[in-house]
């Protein structure tokens, strides 16, 4: 088994805001994992790409599976030109496609874009579907960005995502643990797309507003936050139980916007103070961690024994795609890439499924 990979990883997140694609060299020395970022590319969706992959889950099974061939088609033009234009030689594709359902208590996690479309495509290995044997083993199939904290990040006290949904991952006695605290960007974004806006940029919109002490108390009284990890949710848990609650406001947006960032680094703040024992930096990534504003709110719910740390903005956007590339590397040796402490299942698994091309003669 050697111990040198080169494998790019593809993420698309539940925030929509395009495809995140990141060539990365692994090394494995000894049983210490080392890795290097070769090659990094974003690619926004188009309106009509956006669109379809937003109301995916809306549409019957028969036009879920179209758009799965049609996804995977793109996604694997999109991933041939990112391996002709760097001239990369790579060893597999690793890709989590896109969720369109992921409701794990009824067995239920569906994520978009063909494997073996992908694969045939590209002429490379492609694995994907990593969360469904997790779900089958009765996990949350989420999230399975841990195993990378731990193996490439560990030093750190905690790893804290902020894309779609704000995730968080730390070491408690050994194990690793992991669980989706709040909606972040999602939500964001939502209200700025009022505002004709794809994003608050620097969150300069949210910092003009004011914080509304009902809509505030209406939001941190969510079910979901009182609930024990594992745990994890997504946009059908948005769309049920979050949006009403904004949409019922007649608040500004802006205000609304402040009120929500306010919530949410309360939320954020609250998991550290009560989870995290350890003195050391919190590492923050995703589009988040551009929020100037919101990283300002964060910080002042965080407890003094940890630092919030923002690395380089390559670091920010693109290590989930570099983790699912990690993931790859871990199924392609068979090794457990999904962890019971973070999902909740029966035993840890090495999810993924792997797609050789189908090359006609």
């Amino acid at each position: 088994m050697k111990n040198s990979y080169i494998v790019v990883g593809m993420m698309s997140g539940t925030s929509l805001d395009g495809l995140d694609m990141a060539c990365c060299e692994f090394v494995k020395d000894e049983s210490k994992w080392t890795y290097e970022l070769l090659a990094t590319d974003s690619i926004h969706y188009n309106s009509d790409c956006y669109h379809k992959l937003k109301e995916a889950i809306h549409l019957p099974k028969a036009d879920i599976d179209s758009l799965d061939q049609l996804y995977g088609k793109w996604l694997g033009e999109r991933v041939n030109e990112f391996i002709h234009n760097h001239k990369l030689e790579v060893d597999a594709i690793a890709s989590h496609g896109h969720t369109v359902f992921h409701q794990p208590a009824v067995g239920i996690t569906v994520q978009v874009g063909s494997g073996q479309q992908i694969a045939n495509i590209t002429g490379k290995k492609v694995i994907c579907d990593f969360r469904k044997r997790d779900v089958s083993l009765g996990g949350q199939g989420a999230p399975l960005v841990p195993i990378g904290d731990e193996l490439l990040f560990g030093h750190y006290a905690a790893c804290l995502n902020m894309g779609g949904i704000a995730n968080i991952s730390y070491n408690l006695m050994g194990d690793r643990i992991a669980f989706d605290i709040v909606m972040a960007n999602m939500l964001l974004n939502y209200l700025s797309e009022q505002l004709n806006k794809p994003y608050d940029e620097s969150g300069l919109i949210a910092r003009s507003g004011t914080v509304n002490k009902d809509l505030l108390e209406a939001l941190n009284n969510l079910a979901y936050y009182k609930l024990p990890y594992p745990k994890s949710t997504g946009y059908e848990w948005f769309l049920s139980e979050v949006k009403p609650i904004i949409d019922n406001s007649d608040i500004s947006i802006k205000d609304k916007l402040a009120t929500s960032v306010e919530h949410e680094a309360k939320q954020i703040g609250n998991v550290l103070q009560q989870h995290i024992e350890v003195t050391g930096d919190v590492l923050v990534t995703g589009g988040g961690a551009f929020n100037t504003f919101f990283i300002d709110r964060l910080k002042s719910y965080t407890p003094a024994h940890l630092n919030i740390i923002v690395p380089d903005n390559q670091l920010i956007l693109f290590k989930e795609a570099l983790v699912f590339a990690f993931l790859g590397v871990l199924r392609l040796r068979q090794e457990k890439n999904c962890l019971r402490t973070v999902t909740g299942a029966s035993c840890d698994s090495c999810g993924g499924d792997v797609f050789i091309p189908i090359l006609c003669h």
